[in-house]
C-alpha cells in the first residue's frame, strides 16, 4: 500500500487549496478513505472520510462547511478542497486508508 500526499503550501487566511492523495497496492474503489491532520503541539485528529463509492461523507465539526472530500475510483486519488483557511488549519495533512495505512503528509501553513 503507498499512500503520495500532495497540494500543501504556505498560503494566507481566506485563501483556499486542493490536497491530492494517490493511492496504489490494493483495490482503491473498495475502501473508505480519509484525511487526518496533525497541528503543532497537537493530536492527530480526523478531518474527514468518504465512502468507497464516493456517496457518504463525514467532517470533523472545525472545517465543516469549509473542506470537501472527495475521489475519483478511475484515478485511485482523493481530494481534500480547503476553502476559508485559518491559522488553526495549519497542519500536516495525512491520507488514510484503515488503521494501519499513512501516507507521509503535506504540510499546509496559513499565516499572514
Amino acid at each position: 500500500v503507498q499512500l503520495v500526499e500532495s497540494g500543501g503550501g504556505l498560503v494566507q487566511p481566506g485563501d483556499s487549496l486542493r490536497l491530492s492523495c494517490a493511492a496504489s497496492g490494493f483495490t482503491f474503489s473498495q475502501y473508505a478513505m480519509s484525511w487526518y491532520r496533525q497541528g503543532p503541539g497537537k493530536e492527530r485528529e480526523l478531518v474527514a472520510l468518504i465512502s468507497s463509492a464516493g456517496d457518504t461523507t463525514y467532517y470533523a465539526d472545525s472545517v465543516k462547511g469549509r473542506f470537501t472530500i472527495s475521489r475519483d475510483n478511475a484515478k485511485n486519488t482523493v481530494y481534500l478542497q480547503m476553502n476559508s483557511l485559518k491559522p488553526d488549519d495549519t497542519a500536516v495533512y495525512y491520507c488514510n486508508i484503515g488503521p494501519d495505512y499513512w501516507g507521509s503528509g503535506t504540510l499546509v501553513t496559513v499565516s499572514s
